[in-house]
């Protein structure tokens, strides 16, 4: 299972079907970093490359970016931020393991 559906944000992106998932093609030029719109993406490919997501962020904790995303209203984002922070915790490898029974870009992680 590719690493590139786990989204920068701690979206799973492996349920939207025909979607390469929000970091695919950056690393070989087939997609433009410099035309994103994601704030959180472009600070993510640019910091650390498209095979990572925020979850390996040295600033994680600190970053306002992440910061006003995880506190706007609506369930997704708490999910989201759960997401990373299983990531962190237990790796990706665990995240997509249990990640690729969703039907969702988010849900239960035990």
């Amino acid at each position: 299972m590719s690493e590139h559906l786990i989204g920068c944000c701690g979206a799973y992106c492996g349920t939207c079907h025909g979607c390469p998932g929000c970091t695919a093609g950056y690393e070989t030029g087939k997609r433009d970093i410099s035309k994103a719109r994601c704030r959180i993406k472009i600070c993510c490919i640019r910091k650390l490359g498209s095979t990572y997501s925020c979850a390996d962020c040295p600033d994680y904790l600190y970053c306002n970016i992440l910061q006003d995303f995880y506190g706007k209203n609506g369930y997704k984002y708490k999910k989201y931020r759960e997401s990373l922070e299983f990531i962190r915790a237990n790796g990706r490898t665990a995240f997509l393991k249990i990640a690729r029974k969703w039907t969702r870009p988010y849900g239960k992680l035990v």
